[in-house]
């Protein structure tokens, strides 16, 4: 069960934190999140919130984690983030969102990277809870679907598993005191062994 004691508790006591809170449940009504089981889509931005909140970070980027997807999974703009939230909040939602232009998911992914990158520690920080909730999220299912999990997916499961081998390496080599960049490496690793578990063994 997902607990977002913390997040929930940030956004009473913050104006900003509460209102994307709010803005993030309207905008992601309805939405099942690819690859969670099922799962509500708000639960992702929740977790990627309560992660950040657990580390004490800035209510800036809380309201940034809650908004991360909402301008890549629903019909708001980031003008609109920018009108609400301000500058700052929307840079980092921004620099957060695909270009889903791109055709090529590993080509798009290495746009996404390099844009994180340049916006600094804080979009950084959050793109890192981001690859920690969804590395999470996908063990879970993994554990009762296996590969056929990766049918939910917008790209072929060694593919997700590349690009976020791919994060991690940026995540070490930008942002190296990273909180729980360990909790993230650790949870890749396990996803790996998790499959080669479930793998057949050879010739079979």
């Amino acid at each position: 069960m997902l607990s977002t004691t913390r997040i929930e508790a940030a956004a009473e006591r913050s104006p900003l934190v509460g209102e994307a809170f709010e803005f993030a449940q309207t905008a992601h009504a309805g939405q099942i999140r690819n690859g969670s089981g099922g799962r509500p889509y708000i639960e992702h931005p929740l977790a990627v919130g309560e992660q950040l909140a657990a580390h004490g970070c800035s209510d800036t980027v809380l309201a940034a984690a809650l908004l991360h997807d909402v301008v890549e999974e629903s019909d708001v703009e980031v003008e609109q983030i920018r009108e609400r939230f301000g500058e700052e909040v929307a840079g980092l939602v921004a620099a957060l969102t695909d270009a889903e232009e791109i055709e090529s998911y590993v080509h798009r992914k290495e746009v996404h990277r390099a844009d994180v990158a340049a916006a600094g520690p804080d979009a950084l920080t959050i793109y890192a809870a981001d690859k920690l909730s969804n590395i999470r999220a996908l063990r879970r299912v993994y554990a009762d679907q296996g590969e056929a999990v990766g049918d939910e997916l917008k790209a072929p499961l060694d593919v997700k598993v590349e690009v976020w081998e791919a994060d991690v390496e940026l995540l070490r080599s930008d942002l190296p005191d990273l909180a729980f960049r360990g909790e993230l490496e650790e949870q890749l690793k396990g996803l790996r062994a998790d499959r080669r578990s479930a793998a057949p063994p050879p010739g079979i």
